[in-house]
């Protein structure tokens, strides 16, 4: 938790530090840019903002490393099964296909790659997010310039895409740096799109398990790439 906090902070902070030199540069050179100046103070405080989230999460952090365990009592125990109605259209979207899923975080990847990002897999983490994409600065590729927390759905055909509580939750906290690449065909020619902070979208709780979903027609209408307008759809 630790690593990931300072990774994801860090990361944000270079990146809206960037934008501070580059307006401190504008407004040096007397650019006859309109509104220089609020956006200046905007990021000033956006970055006191986040380097105070940043200090308020390592002291929280340290804190529950003191925390020590006590005397552990059995209460009881429970006999864990396949959810009965896993087969229901409403439940069917959140039944894992691991070769569906494979081959979507590969879909993912590829896309990635061919941007020139880096790609770093956390699926086994349980962070709320499949994968770390970054893209490396070109005069030094040890910092990067921007990144994506990526979560990665597959289905076979095209249908609904369901988040867990822990995917949706993290999408709400991190916004615009999470992402959402939903692969659809994945049973033949997958289809990839690419939502930025896809929290945004008309997310429905299922109160059966407690996951989020959204209809497949959303994603599609909703993908973006880094280039404003554009449709985030691709061919595997």
């Amino acid at each position: 938790m630790a690593d990931h906090v300072e990774i994801s902070l860090n990361a944000v902070i270079d990146r809206v530090q960037v934008q501070y030199s580059e307006l401190e540069m504008k407004i040096a050179a007397g650019l006859p840019e309109p509104g220089l100046e609020g956006r200046l103070k905007q990021t000033e405080d956006r970055l006191d903002e986040l380097n105070h989230r940043f200090e308020t999460r390592r002291q929280e952090l340290q804190q529950q490393r003191e925390c020590m365990v006590g005397d552990i009592r059995r209460l009881g125990r429970a006999w864990v099964l396949p959810h009965p109605e896993r087969t229901a259209p409403g439940i069917a979207p959140m039944v894992r296909d691991a070769e569906i899923e494979r081959i979507a975080v590969q879909c993912a990847i590829a896309h990635e790659e061919a941007e020139g990002r880096l790609v770093e897999s956390v699926e086994s983490e349980n962070r709320g997010f499949d994968l770390v994409s970054r893209r490396p600065h070109p005069e030094d590729p040890r910092t990067a310039i921007d990144v994506r927390f990526i979560e990665v759905k597959g289905r076979a055909g095209v249908g609904e895409v369901a988040l867990s509580s822990n995917e949706y939750h993290t999408a709400q906290r991190l916004k615009g740096d999470y992402w959402l690449y939903v692969a659809f065909n994945c049973a033949s020619t997958p289809e990839l799109h690419t939502v930025r902070d896809p929290a945004r979208l008309g997310w429905k709780p299922i109160a059966v398990v407690e996951h989020f979903s959204v209809d497949a027609g959303q994603i599609r209408s909703a993908g973006v790439t880094d280039r404003e307008g554009m449709v985030g759809e691709m061919r595997c």
